[in-house]
């Protein structure tokens, strides 16, 4: 079955619809002949945008709601058919200084998602994680990786294999969302500097909005429940992405490079070196696809009723941690190549990049 054929005349909620990912996520759903989409966000600006951009497709219904109310979660699902779960606390700093928000938000949240969703037996449910659930420094990777699990221990609750199918899809960085370092580095580029750099020894994951959004649409195809697919994506250092974004963006903005300051800061509180999208514990558990890993459940007694046979299937385990320290990063090239492809920059941005360069 093909991506478009499964989500043929579904009805699907998006929560966190007014985010980085919710925003696309609704935007390549409804390039598919989807029945509707339940736009969910507690943010009211951007979600009144969001329904404007679509103002023209009567699919696209947007609801100011919160996870973190179970009643409204239960009115929202009902009749839906698939859940993209999106919403979430994100930045790191923010829920150290606010962790009692972050629990209510990325854990309860949860739970009242997987209630609404057994409540009105949905078909199916997706939870978007992070790379930052992989042994946790800090409250928010902590409050992600308790999410995976409530996930992947709904799958327990159904009797037999009636009910939804839940599972889980971790990725890293996505370039240009909100909570990314690009953003960031462009602001301080076109001010002129300094650039500010945590730690030159950093190396993070990284992949553009659009791509993210497509391996999450295949997440929820591929599903059979409780697992955690872990997508592949390349790596950079982050010293090197600050020097090539200079680079490229200085003239942009008319300042000379070699005049804008990169300038070391040191770690954030809980800011990991590198990030894991798989540990030690979890490959002997895990099986290799052509685009993701996937960790099986560590109980497996509980769902010993699922095959856990997917295509694409390397027929290879898995024999060592996924971690960006582990990967061959990439060049300085390879990093200006992926900067210019579209979803990282603004569009009229990019173009003017490439104007100037041919």
């Amino acid at each position: 079955m093909g991506i478009c054929d499964m989500y043929e005349k579904c009805r699907i909620v998006v929560t966190g619809a007014a985010g980085t990912v919710g925003e696309e996520l609704v935007r390549q759903l409804l390039a598919m002949p989807v029945a509707e989409v339940r736009a969910l966000d507690n943010n009211e600006s951007a979600l009144f945008f969001l329904g404007e951009c679509y103002r023209e497709d009567p699919r696209l219904q947007v609801f100011l709601a919160d996870v973190r109310d179970e009643n409204k979660m239960d009115r929202m699902f009902k009749g839906c058919d698939l859940v993209f779960h999106s919403a979430a606390f994100k930045h790191v700093p923010l829920c150290e200084r606010s962790p009692f928000d972050a629990v209510q938000t990325n854990i309860i949240g949860v739970q009242n998602v997987i209630r609404a969703a057994l409540v009105n037996n949905v078909q199916r449910v997706l939870f978007t994680s992070t790379d930052k659930a992989v042994n946790p420094t800090n409250v928010m990777g902590t409050s992600k990786l308790m999410g995976e699990r409530l996930i992947t221990a709904a799958n327990a609750l159904k009797d037999g294999k009636v009910g939804p199918v839940f599972t889980s899809t971790r990725f890293g960085n996505v370039a240009g969302s909100r909570g990314s370092v690009i953003p960031l580095f462009h602001h301080q580029i076109r001010n002129g500097g300094p650039v500010t750099l945590t730690h030159p020894g950093m190396s993070r994951f990284v992949m553009t909005l659009s791509e993210a959004v497509e391996l999450v649409l295949e997440s929820m195809r591929l599903a059979e429940g409780g697992e955690v697919f872990v997508t592949k994506m390349p790596v950079l250092r982050i010293k090197d992405l600050a020097k090539v974004m200079v680079d490229l963006l200085a003239p942009y903005y008319g300042y000379d490079p070699h005049k804008i300051e990169i300038r070391e800061i040191g770690p954030r509180p809980g800011e990991k070196a590198y990030e894991e999208l798989m540990n030690e514990e979890e490959i002997r558990r895990s099986l290799e696809l052509s685009k993701f890993f996937t960790v099986l459940p560590a109980f497996q007694n509980i769902y010993d009723k699922i095959e856990y046979s997917y295509e694409g299937m390397t027929g290879r385990g898995v024999d060592k941690p996924y971690n960006s320290d582990n990967e061959v990063p990439m060049s300085f090239e390879e990093i200006r190549n992926f900067l210019l492809r579209p979803d990282v920059f603004d569009e009229a941005t990019r173009r003017r990049i490439l104007e100037q360069d041919s």
